[in-house]
Parts: structure tokens; sequence; C-alpha cells
């Protein structure tokens, strides 16, 4: 498990994305390994430590792209 620190603005989705790809299964990952996030608010403070749960491919959902 790796850690990062919040930047002013940060929201877990935008974590999620940046970490992992995608937000699909990670965003609830994120949310499972750090359970406080939820009671925060949508827009994390910063300075925030949070855990970057390991992720296997096979439980993130496969990303649809409407228009390949």
């Amino acid at each position: 498990m790796r850690t990062i620190v919040t930047k002013e603005g940060d929201v877990v989705d935008r974590i999620a994305l940046k970490a992992y790809s995608r937000t699909a299964g990670a965003t609830e990952a994120i949310l499972a390994a750090n359970p406080a996030l939820a009671g925060l608010g949508a827009q994390l403070p910063a300075g925030l430590v949070i855990q970057l749960p390991e992720i296997e491919t096979a439980t993130i959902a496969p990303t649809v792209r409407l228009w390949d």
C-alpha cells in the first residue's frame, strides 16, 4: 500500500483517476482503506495522508467507450 498527501482542492475521484487511471472500483477501494474520508466532505483538506490500496485489475470494471 502506498500513501499520498492531498493538495488543496483534491477529491477522492480525482485521486482515484490519477492513481489508477479510472474511478470505477478505485474510488470505493480508497474509501474502504480510509474510512474517515467520507466524513470530510467532497473536497479534502490539504496535507491529509491517504492510503492507496493495491487493486487487482479484475476487481475494477472495464471502461466503457461509447464512440470507439
